[in-house]
């Protein structure tokens, strides 16, 4: 018959579609048509399969058995010579909402907070400033954008040998747009806070003409037409772009083709991933700020480690568009900052959307930097804070909580509904993706050609099984839904501290495990994580509370931001998590931003990149 192990399991999955993947039938009757070396299975070749099989079907059932698995391997073959391009997406789209959530659709002015600040001496001074300062000093043209281009690209260009952050440098691009937000700005027409700021792209978002490897050497010479639309929104708000930062290989990890990225403030560690190099470049004051990506961790990882303020939107706030998927119903892109205002700033020019990325809601992103959050209902994860062992990660919580407290007035508990069953489509959603990939033969020039394997497994999860997984999710979601019913915004201990992650509430449930110098996997789940089987995974261990809430907010697409609170006898950070309800994005930076004023902690810079 001459088939690869490939067509061999595209056989196999056709019987798990017809319920029968679990019993002898599809290794019988693959043998026999091999034997036969035919292309189609005969009714002799059906029949001595079943008998062997110990099945019993009638004349009329094996008729109809035989027509399906000989059109469904006409259909596969007919569908395998389709080419589909990376920005088409199933036409399911995800939403974070269930039945009885209430949003608000009324859009309120943005107001920024004010700066009067002049010029310093030194630009470099400005390398850590608030995007509002920056964004002052650029329309009153204290300083202009190429001087600040210039000195990221500079610093850039110096730090990287450190830090392992940039795959490819845009020089000649950046201060192209950098001088053209000059003569608009001289001209009079500014068009808002990111005119003219310097900014840096994960590399899994695509900008036409340069390369987008997705940090793999497979893709390592790609280079795609399209352009994301995250990029067009920024290039229009007058953002100038730096660099594609690097992403761990296929958004896992923070290792890719050209080896570790690394976390600014103890760079002998990796910079937890996967959007590992806008976490560390963000973080050492070589851009702006940037923009990741996130489908389980990925934000949130990388910020607690190098201690930025990464938010994770609300599913559904950003369009994906020309932007490497994971799941199309998990991926997100956010921003990284250093400052939880400058996370809104960014908001404000991409939370929109586009009419190409269908599963992005048109809600107003409401920002005030004169908020009362005593108005806002706040909360806490109950028993969460009780699980941390480090006693420095315990005492900084702590004094976080009460921080928190007194700027709400009260915080209310919250208590994660009990659930079990595995019902992530990453494994599902990743393999169709990366379909090509793996028929074609090209994960073998993979950076780690092992991560292939998930992607082969998800063809045996069947079609029925998936949907029935995501049916689940959406119970899972109301369980969630109602649970946070009567709060805004919840906190709970951060999933990963850093240079020093928490270590795990028990010995199996899966919360955040030290990942060493190579940067390991975000916690709880795993952005590109080989799959699980729908119902197994974990349903079979306990896993924390703080775990088990970070995969249920996660799946339901809640909005979710890192802040600093504090940092270790190493002195490295350590982090506290703020989520909130879906498409409160504005309320849970509300909240991180008063405590971030109040704490402090963010103003403090890695010692080697001040």
């Amino acid at each position: 018959m001459n088939l690869n192990d490939e067509s061999r399991r595209r056989f196999l999955a056709c019987f798990s579609s017809l319920g029968l993947g679990g019993t002898l039938l599809p290794g019988v009757l693959w043998a026999q048509a091999q034997e036969e070396n035919t292309q189609r299975i005969t009714m002799e070749m059906l029949r001595g399969a079943l008998a062997i099989s110990g099945l019993s079907f009638s004349d009329e059932d094996q008729k109809s058995m035989l027509q399906a698995v000989n059109r469904s391997l006409t259909t596969y073959e007919d569908l395998r010579k389709l080419e589909i391009p990376n920005d088409v997406a199933p036409p399911f789209y995800f939403s974070a909402l269930v039945p009885g959530m209430k949003v608000s659709r009324t859009r309120e002015p943005l107001r920024f907070s004010a700066h009067s600040n002049k010029r310093p001496a030194n630009v470099e001074d400005l390398a850590f400033a608030p995007l509002t300062q920056l964004a002052h000093l650029l329309k009153t043209r204290q300083v202009t954008s190429t001087e600040l281009t210039t000195m990221y690209l500079a610093r850039l260009h110096k730090h990287n040998d450190k830090l392992n952050c940039v795959v490819t440098f845009l020089d000649d691009l950046a201060l192209s747009q950098a001088k053209q937000a000059d003569a608009e700005i001289r001209a009079g027409h500014y068009k808002g806070p990111l005119h003219g700021i310097p900014w840096g792209a994960k590399d899994i978002i695509a900008v036409p003409g340069y390369k987008t490897t997705w940090g793999s050497g497979a893709y390592k010479d790609q280079v795609l037409a399209e352009e994301a639309s995250v990029v067009t929104m920024l290039r229009n708000s007058g953002a100038v772009l730096l660099a594609k930062l690097t992403s761990g290989e296929l958004a896992q990890g923070d290792r890719w083709f050209g080896g570790m990225t690394r976390n600014p403030w103890n760079p002998e560690e990796g910079s937890s991933g996967s959007s590992a190099g806008p976490a560390s470049a963000t973080a050492a004051g070589l851009v702006g700020f940037s923009i990741g990506s996130e489908t389980s961790g990925s934000i949130l990882s990388p910020s607690a480690r190098c201690g930025v303020t990464g938010l994770r939107p609300t599913f559904g706030r950003v369009s994906r568009y020309g932007v490497m998927a994971l799941s199309w119903t998990q991926d997100r892109l956010g921003p990284l900052c250093r400052y939880a205002e400058d996370c809104a700033v960014v908001m404000s020019a991409i939370a929109r959307p586009d009419d190409r990325d269908l599963s992005v809601v048109d809600l107003p992103f409401n920002w005030s930097a004169r908020k009362d959050n005593r108005k806002l209902r706040v909360g806490y994860l109950e028993g969460a804070f009780e699980e941390t062992r480090d006693p420095i990660a315990k005492h900084n919580d702590e004094n976080a909580l009460e921080r928190i407290r007194s700027l709400v007035g009260k915080l209310v508990p919250v208590k994660v509904p009990e659930w079990n069953i595995e019902v992530s489509s990453i494994g599902v959603e990743s393999g169709v993706f990366f379909d090509q990939l793996i028929r074609s033969g090209q994960d073998k020039q993979m950076t780690n050609p092992g991560r292939a394997n998930g992607f082969r497994s998800s063809r045996l999860v069947p079609a029925v099984e998936y949907l029935q997984s995501q049916r689940a999710r959406t119970m899972m979601m109301m369980k969630l839904a109602e649970a946070t019913a009567g709060i805004d915004v919840y906190l709970v201990p951060a999933n990963s501290g850093g240079g020093g992650p928490r270590p795990p509430a028990t010995a199996t449930d899966g919360a955040a495990r030290p990942t060493g110098s190579d940067g390991g996997r975000p916690p709880a789940a795993t952005d590109g994580a080989p799959p699980r089987t729908p119902g197994g995974g974990f349903g079979a261990q306990r896993r924390s509370i703080v775990s088990r809430h970070f995969n249920m907010a996660n799946l339901a697409g809640y909005p979710a931001v890192n802040v600093v609170n504090g940092f270790t006898d190493k002195n490295t950070p350590t982090n506290i998590t703020i989520y909130a309800r879906p498409f409160l994005d504005g309320e849970v930076l509300a909240v991180a931003k008063a405590y971030q004023d109040a704490a402090g902690f963010y103003k403090k810079r890695p010692p080697l990149f001040s």
